[in-house]
């Protein structure tokens, strides 16, 4: 293939950036405005600004607009902001992850990343450690995210011997299936209170969004997005094989161990008060890759666009189709990944190739 034949399709790219840029704001706007009005009390547009806004001013209000306030800013608002951290965090987390691994299916939920830090998080709930008060929690789920993330990646690297896509996903299937045997037992040896707890965590649900949670996660998360942003071009020359990579004066092990520390925090930011919440990471950044192009330095913003997006959408769905019951993210989100999953499979995903 020429090299005029190998630009074209980059610059048919670029010149749907801004377009792709303004079209994905509009749909933001629009799906947050949704989230917040949606759900087993209607509200009008007109009614969630005037709460919002209301907010803001010294004006007395009526008891509507005192319980469109509490509803729009107590709960849904901050519900919204929680969907949107959360599907940026394991947007660009699965982004980060397919960069390190070199594999289009490497997503934080396939791999085993999501089940070590939702153990790490689990453990600190039923052997009740609080040493570092409310931060105990993330905590638990950083680090034992951190140790999962580092042995996938010892066991099924790039470069090593048999380390294909075949290999990645097995090492998923053993890590998920050693997770879930612990958490069984941590299960087993749990109270009665602590069982609520943990069947919220094998499915995923944004019920307990509060802004002090908002608070708490979203530190985490813009640090470790930061971070992924600074280290685009790194992961642009990763992707040409780490022997280009060095040529190019790319540390590859001091790499390697940042991006492994940096998935493990964006993936507890994700579900240290969320659960499990699988898929995202597979689904939104490949999509952006097909339109956007694989450049990280578009892929990442875009993917954590995306992902928001997607989990602001599954949430408004988990609220909405069987009112007043809420149906678990992790549900909707399994519903539309997994088909997607077994047609990247069969498009050539588990090649190693993306569809």
């Amino acid at each position: 293939m020429s090299s005029v034949e190998n630009v074209a399709p980059q610059q048919r790219r670029a010149s749907r950036t801004p377009v792709m840029a303004t079209l994905v704001g509009i749909a933001f706007c629009g799906v947050l405005v949704a989230s917040v009005a949606m759900g087993p009390m209607m509200l009008s547009v007109s009614d969630v600004l005037g709460a919002i806004g209301a907010r803001f001013t010294s004006s007395p209000v009526s008891d509507t607009q005192e319980l469109n306030m509490a509803v729009v800013w107590d709960l849904r608002l901050a519900r919204s902001v929680t969907a949107i951290i959360v599907g940026a965090c394991l947007a660009t987390c699965g982004a980060a992850m397919q960069g390190l691994f070199g594999n289009p299916l490497a997503d934080p939920g396939i791999v085993g990343v999501s089940a070590g830090a939702s153990l790490g998080a689990i453990a600190v709930v039923v052997l009740q450690i609080s040493v570092f008060g409310i931060w105990t929690l993330p905590l638990g789920a950083f680090v034992a995210g951190v140790g999962t993330t580092f042995l996938i990646y010892v066991l099924a690297r790039p470069g090593r011997e048999g380390a294909d896509s075949s290999r990645l996903l097995l090492v998923g299937i053993a890590i998920n299936a050693i997770g879930g045997s612990i958490a069984g037992f941590l299960t087993y040896l749990a109270t009665t209170e602590q069982l609520m707890t943990l069947t919220f965590w094998s499915m995923g649900s944004l019920s307990s969004a509060r802004w002090l949670t908002v608070s708490i996660t979203v530190v985490p998360a813009l640090i470790g997005t930061a971070f992924l942003l600074m280290w685009a071009r790194q992961l642009d020359l990763l992707a040409l094989g780490e022997r280009q990579a060095r040529h190019l004066g790319v540390d590859v092990r001091a790499l390697r161990r940042k991006l492994i520390v940096i998935t493990a925090l964006l993936v507890a930011a994700a579900v240290s008060f969320n659960g499990t919440i699988g898929f995202v990471g597979l689904v939104v950044p490949h999509l952006v890759r097909l339109i956007i192009g694989p450049g990280h330095r578009l892929l990442l913003p875009f993917a954590a666009a995306g992902g928001g997006l997607l989990l602001m959408l599954a949430d408004l769905a988990a609220r909405t189709l069987d009112p007043p019951n809420e149906i678990p993210i992790g549900v909707i989100m399994g519903s539309i990944g997994g088909p997607f999953f077994l047609w990247m499979i069969w498009r050539g995903g588990a090649n190693g190739r993306a569809a």
